[in-house]
């Protein structure tokens, strides 16, 4: 009887973290196709710009508008190049490694990055914060900018999510690209 208590407890907590795993998958998607969207707004500007040059006339807020796209486009696609393990390696040396010692560094890399992207997050937060404080707005449109930080921070914190994932489950990858 309590191998089925037991059984049906943890039932909960399986629906919980399928529902945790689904809604991160929708979240990075969501960015994913922000970072497209970004993409597609640097190049349109761009083009745009290029094109109006020929009849001497500027976009203005050409270049804001394209570095924060650039901002936004590299914060965003962060979460789901960790989640489809799309990062470079280098295999050769961890290769030569045994399995235990692939373990310890692969384990050791991932806790690192873990800190390294907590520490991200929180600076980008006061980083924003000091932005916004300042009343820091972009050179020629003059567009607050303290939110791209705020960005930048929910895609480190969704790095660590995706980490701490492959840590959990050593091997997958937490969406398939």
């Amino acid at each position: 009887m309590s191998d089925q208590s037991s059984s049906s407890a943890s039932r909960p907590a399986a629906i919980w973290i399928d529902r945790y795993h689904q809604a991160l998958r929708a979240l990075i998607g969501f960015l994913g196709l922000l970072a497209g969207l970004g993409l597609l707004t640097m190049v349109s500007v761009t083009s745009l710009d290029v094109v109006l040059r020929l009849f001497r006339i500027s976009l203005k807020g050409a270049y804001d508008i394209t570095s924060i796209a650039a901002a936004l486009t590299v914060a965003a696609a962060l979460p789901y190049t960790t989640a489809i393990k799309g990062h470079v390696a280098i295999e050769y040396f961890f290769q030569r490694l045994g399995r235990r010692g692939r373990i310890v560094v692969d384990t050791g890399m991932r806790l690192m990055v873990i800190a390294l992207f907590v520490l991200l997050a929180w600076q980008s937060i006061r980083y924003g914060n000091s932005l916004r404080n300042s009343g820091t707005v972009s050179m020629t449109i003059q567009m607050p900018i303290f939110w791209v930080p705020y960005v930048l921070s929910i895609s480190c914190v969704l790095v660590v999510l995706v980490k701490v994932y492959h840590l959990t489950h050593p091997g997958r990858t937490f969406i398939k690209p």
